[in-house]
C-alpha cells in the first residue's frame, strides 16, 4: 500500500501542475491564439457562403473572409433579380473594423461599357452597420460627382478617383483606381473599389469576374491604402481570391490587417 501511495504521488504533482498552468493567464497568453471564426453560412446560388475571422499566434486579426462552395456558381438568377446575399461576422472571436459583409451578383455587369459590363460578383466588406447602408440614398446616380459626396483627399488612395455615375442607393459613392489593369486595356479579372457616403468611408470591396473565379485562381495582390480612415482600427494592405481544392470552395478575403 506505501508503494501504491509513493507512486501515486508524482502523478498527483504533475496534474496539480497542468491545473496551475492552464489557470495562469500568463502562460496562456503565451500560447498560440491563431484560429478560425466562421460566420453563420447563407445560402448562395445552389451553394453557401459563409465569413471568415483568421487570427495570428498573439489572436490578433490577420484576415476577414467570405468563403463560399464551389456550388455557389451555379443556379445564380439573371439581371433583373439583382439578389443580394447579406452575411454576419463571426459571434465569437475578436472585431475587426468590418461590420457585415454583402455579395451582390451583376449578371449583366454595370458601366463602364467594356470594362465591368462582364457578369461579376461585387464583395462589399462594410465599415458601416447594416442599418445606416440601408438609409443610403440618392436622387441619381451622378451625385458621386457631388461635392458633398467627394471625400476629402486623404481618405483617397494614390491613384483613385470618385467619378460620376457611381452613386449607388444602400450602398454609396464608388471610387475606381485609374492604374488598374482594366483601364489599361486589359481584360478585368479582380480589381479593388472603395466606396463613401457623405464624404465618410462605407466599405472596402474586391470586384471579381466570374469567369475568374471559374479558372480557379490563386491571386493575391497589395491593397492601396488611403493617408487616413474615418473609423478607428486595423485595416487590410492586401486582399487575395483563391480556390481551394481540398474543399472545394472559393475565398475572397481581405489580408495583412494593420
Amino acid at each position: 500500500m506505501k508503494t501504491l501511495q509513493a507512486s501515486a504521488r508524482p502523478a498527483a504533482r504533475a496534474w496539480l501542475a497542468v491545473v496551475v498552468m492552464a489557470a495562469s493567464p500568463l502562460l496562456v497568453s503565451a500560447g498560440d491564439l491563431s484560429a478560425t471564426y466562421r460566420g453563420k453560412p447563407v445560402p448562395f446560388g445552389q451553394g453557401r457562403a459563409h465569413t471568415e475571422v483568421r487570427t495570428d499566434a498573439a489572436g490578433k486579426a490577420v484576415a476577414v473572409s467570405i468563403v463560399f462552395s464551389e456550388q455557389a456558381l451555379a443556379g445564380l438568377p439573371g439581371a433583373a433579380m439583382a439578389p443580394a446575399y447579406v452575411l454576419r461576422m463571426p459571434a465569437k472571436g475578436p472585431r475587426t473594423v468590418v461590420d457585415h459583409v454583402v455579395i451582390n451578383w451583376e449578371a449583366a455587369g454595370h458601366p463602364p461599357p467594356k470594362v465591368y459590363d462582364v457578369p461579376h460578383f461585387d464583395f462589399h466588406f462594410y465599415l458601416a452597420k447594416r442599418a445606416e447602408t440601408l438609409k443610403i440614398n440618392f436622387k441619381n446616380e451622378n451625385e458621386s460627382a457631388d461635392p458633398g459626396q467627394q471625400p476629402p483627399a486623404e481618405l483617397l488612395p494614390a491613384g483613385y478617383i470618385l467619378p460620376p455615375g457611381t452613386a449607388v442607393p444602400k450602398m454609396g459613392v464608388h471610387a475606381i483606381n485609374t492604374q488598374a489593369a482594366e483601364f489599361q486595356q486589359q481584360p478585368f479579372t479582380a480589381t479593388l473599389i472603395y466606396g463613401y457616403y457623405n464624404q465618410k468611408q462605407t466599405f472596402i470591396e474586391p470586384m471579381v469576374a466570374l469567369s475568374f473565379l471559374q479558372s480557379k485562381p490563386a491571386f493575391s495582390a497589395p491593397l492601396a491604402r488611403p493617408a487616413r480612415y474615418s473609423k478607428a482600427g486595423s485595416y487590410p494592405g492586401g486582399y487575395r481570391v483563391s480556390y481551394h481544392p481540398d474543399s472545394k470552395s472559393y475565398e475572397v478575403a481581405l489580408t495583412e490587417f494593420q
